[in-house]
């Protein structure tokens, strides 16, 4: 059994970091995904496919592996710098803005 372990990216729908810190392991699947004929639904024997956990951190993640003689091979993140601008959001609606206010 081999599996991966990441922790997993923003949302593209959202600015926000929910469910960004915790880090996730995930089965790679044995076999592949098939196709019914008759209602066109892929499906796949290979049930371990369905199984994500998540862990406190890479460490726990790794233990988990480690212990139940699980491959695993870790993607580190790729971590970005905070977008933070002089007085935010609230800068947009400021009383005290000299000049016209454009869009």
């Amino acid at each position: 059994m081999s599996a991966r372990i990441y922790k997993p990216a923003k949302t593209a729908m959202s600015s926000g970091a929910a469910k960004t810190h915790e880090w996730v392991l995930d089965f790679v699947p044995d076999t592949a995904r098939e196709v019914d004929p008759l209602m066109g639904w892929t499906s796949s024997a290979d049930t371990q496919a369905q199984v994500r956990l998540r862990f406190e951190s890479k460490e726990a993640a790794l233990a988990y592996a480690r212990d139940n003689g699980i491959d695993a091979v870790v993607t580190q993140p790729h971590v970005r710098r905070p977008n933070v601008r002089n007085g935010g959001y609230g800068e947009n609606f400021a009383t005290k803005r000299r000049g016209a206010w454009t869009h």
